[in-house]
């Protein structure tokens, strides 16, 4: 056999037509050159934010790999059908009449030739693709890819050296079609059905079946074998896969070659290890978990998306009494769309407290479309969701208005009306009502996840999510895969310190009515106005016409940080716009301006403290100690604050003379047993959200530079990309990055 194996490299060796093929492969290194010339000339001609939604070129191998297929087949083709075409196949037969092995006796030869110029031109490709885009290769696209990826992140070496180990199989392959076909012609017309027609075919398929069968493409093998996307396999079924097709053309080569006595017998064995190859790792890499246990079907909201499923869990009302009453939770689904291998499940928590995730995720769907390729993504409505038809809706979202006391006596009154408002939402249902803390919350997240079938879950959590998720973080820690905070309330950050990024819009807000006429307080201070207009709101109080109500300073502030914070689009900031009116009629006296737009939001005319948010916040410690503790904290925020002093008291305050104890306050993360996190905000919130990962090592932190609340349900497309490439690959930005806000 050795004998053979030496002859057929010397006809290998010595053919001077796999010179110029091997030469003629140049010709792919040039395709992903020039597909990356025109995908660079088409991004630099776009919007920043149209950008984002570019397609990625990947390692850029793939581009010309097409080119490389044909001409290492046709290589692997000629080495047999070239002898038939001589009929030099006879002198062949002559020396080696056992006909399978003179063709086995070609595969040495042909794959050491195939790998080593496989490599040589796949990273060449590579190469030639980066060089293109230049320092655009870095850029950070909405499905979490980047423009490029160069050899220095993970997964592309091997994706590389997978498209040169794939170059070489199908050199094999094109052996095993050249031996069944017996004609060059014929071998030509085969490969390019396989190579050329077949994919391209695969892609004018609807989603998901385009994905689907694109994954059993050649062509995305190699990304699939290297765990770096292409396809829906994981990477020991495609490499499996890749061995099958080698496996399969050498069998069909030798079965037609061999005499007819034998060919049944060939046709068995190569049958036999082509499945054994395939099937073998697609075993071994299914999930080992049990499944889903929830029923899935349409969901009764008629407002919700038409591709969200719906299932209903039971869970107990007390945690600590898992055998007790239970309740009933809705969870909404939004399905892996199949573009993708699927990675896991995305839970997205969502904020308030109060607000209903299922209608949040399906507000917001279209943020999700792309993490969809790789992940379902659920979330549910919370034990705390303030329509859940157990307590009182009315109840909930109205409650007693705040004041600031300036005694201990008033201390004591402001808890007798906060108890009064609680017990009448409570009367309802006083288990229920005692439980609706965020660790409840994190332990129905639990259930959900049991439910599954998941071993671990990825986060993304909005707003007031951020205090179940930190409860789920420090309960079940090596549950997190991967955890998001998007504008996370911080419940370890001092609340005064965490208003001063307030403070810096309200300086904004100045200086926009200092340069544009549309303010109405334009060409006066307008800081200057409203301080003055504070304090004396705070010695009389500025009524509002044709009415009973009076706003003190301390309400203007509460009305008016919302405005502060959003402005609305630029460059009309409707919000500032009409807080600005709503100034400067309170400073002629009549505060109708702030009661008209209250009105709209909270169905009163002065901001009430909700009881639906304060049932969470109490039972999750906001609350004060007592009146010493307050009275440090606004003398801390007094000195902190000068515009908006004591909007960081207005929770807490909410929670004087609660009727039941804190169950849930804040307590230390396991650091050391969570994954880096990931956190995002704006101007108002980043801070307070960078302060929070911080405290679990390695984790970082993007900075949306502009207004905004929840901005991944928002669309915000650069916080979208970091946050997916993070949920996708685990792989944070690098310190210091942030997103710029899309120009008007």
């Amino acid at each position: 056999m050795i004998d053979v194996i030496a002859s057929e490299w010397m006809k290998l060796r010595s053919l001077r037509s796999n010179l110029y093929l091997l030469a003629g492969s140049a010709a792919a290194v040039l395709a992903c050159a020039g597909i990356a010339f025109m995908i660079a000339r088409g991004f630099d001609s776009q919007t920043p934010d149209e950008r984002m939604a570019f397609p990625g070129n990947g390692d850029g191998v793939g581009n010309g790999i097409a080119v490389a297929y044909f001409v290492f087949a046709v290589l692997g083709a000629l080495a047999i059908t070239s002898e038939y075409g001589t009929g030099m196949i006879r002198t062949s037969l002559a020396a080696v009449p056992r006909r399978p092995v003179l063709l086995l006796a070609k595969v040495p030869g042909l794959a050491v030739v195939a790998l080593v110029a496989g490599q040589v031109l796949a990273f060449a490709m590579h190469a030639a693709s980066m060089a293109v885009l230049g320092d655009r290769a870095g850029q950070v696209l909405r499905d979490g890819a980047t423009l490029g990826t160069p050899l220095s992140e993970p997964g592309v070496p091997a994706s590389v050296v997978a498209a040169g180990l794939s170059m070489a199989a199908v050199t094999l392959i094109g052996l095993g079609v050249g031996a069944a076909v017996r004609s060059t012609p014929g071998a030509l017309v085969v490969l390019a059905v396989l190579i050329v027609v077949l994919p391209t075919a695969v892609r004018t398929l609807p989603m998901p079946l385009r994905a689907q069968a694109g994954s059993f493409m050649i062509e995305n093998l190699p990304l699939q074998i290297a765990g770096a996307g292409g396809g829906t396999l994981p990477p020991a079924s495609a490499a499996g896969l890749l061995v099958a097709y080698v496996v399969a053309a050498l069998t069909a080569g030798t079965v037609v070659i061999s005499p007819v006595g034998h060919r049944v017998r060939m046709l068995v064995v190569g049958v036999v290890v082509a499945v054994l190859v395939s099937a073998v790792p697609a075993v071994a890499a299914a999930p080992s978990g049990s499944g889903s246990t929830l029923s899935w079907g349409d969901c009764e909201g008629e407002n919700l998306v038409r591709e969200m499923r719906c299932a209903s869990i039971e869970v107990p009302v007390n945690w600590a009494e898992p055998a007790g009453r239970t309740i009933e939770l809705t969870v909404g689904l939004l399905p892996a769309t199949g573009a993708q291998r699927r990675i896991g499940t995305v839970f997205a928590i969502p904020g308030g407290p109060g607000g209903s995730g299922v209608a949040d995720l399906s507000a917001s769907a279209g943020s999700f479309a792309e993490l969809r390729g790789r992940f379902d993504v659920v979330s549910f409505e919370p034990r705390n969701t303030v329509d859940k038809g157990v307590l009182p809706y009315d109840c909930l979202i109205t409650g007693p208005w705040i004041g600031l006391p300036g005694s201990r006596a008033e201390y004591a009154a402001l808890g007798r009306r906060n108890r009064a408002a609680a017990e009448r939402c409570r009367a309802a249902d006083p288990e229920f009502f005692d439980h609706l803390d965020s660790a409840s919350v994190a332990r129905d997240i639990e259930a959900v996840r049991v439910a599954l079938g998941e071993e671990r879950l990825s986060f993304i959590a909005t707003s007031y999510g951020g205090v179940p998720a930190i409860a789920y973080s420090r309960l079940f820690p090596a549950r997190v895969r991967a955890m998001v905070f998007d504008g996370a309330a911080n419940p370890y950050q001092d609340r005064a310190r965490g208003r001063l990024p307030h403070e810096e819009s309200f300086a904004r807000f100045a200086a926009w009515c200092t340069a544009d006429t549309a303010c109405a307080l334009h060409g006066r201070d307008a800081g200057a106005v409203w301080r003055a207009l504070v304090a004396r709101a705070d010695r009389t109080p500025v009524p509002v016409a044709g009415e009973g109500v009076a706003y003190s300073g301390f309400d203007l502030k509460q009305a008016a940080a919302p405005s502060v914070i959003s402005p609305g689009p630029a460059p009309e900031f409707p919000r500032w716009t009409e807080l600005a009116e709503a100034i400067a009629r309170a400073d002629g006296g009549d505060a109708s301006g702030f009661a008209d737009y209250v009105r709209r939001s909270a169905k009163s005319p002065k901001v009430p403290a909700f009881v639906g948010m304060s049932m969470t916040h109490c039972l999750d410690g906001l609350g004060f100690r007592d009146y010493d503790e307050y009275r440090a904290r606004r003398r801390a925020g007094e000195r902190l604050l000068p515009n908006l002093a004591g909007i960081e008291l207005w929770h807490p305050l909410a929670c004087v003379g609660w009727p039941a104890p804190a169950t849930n306050p804040p307590a230390p993360l396991p650091a050391g047993e969570l994954p880096p996190y990931l956190g995002v905000g704006s101007w108002t919130d980043f801070d307070g959200t960078a302060d929070l990962v911080r405290r679990v090592p390695g984790s970082a932190a993007v900075q949306y530079q502009g207004y905004g609340h929840g901005l991944y349900n928002s669309g915000v497309s650069c916080v979208v990309a970091h946050v997916n490439r993070y949920l996708i690959s685990l792989r944070l930005p690098a310190p210091g990055t942030a997103c710029r806000a899309a120009a008007s």
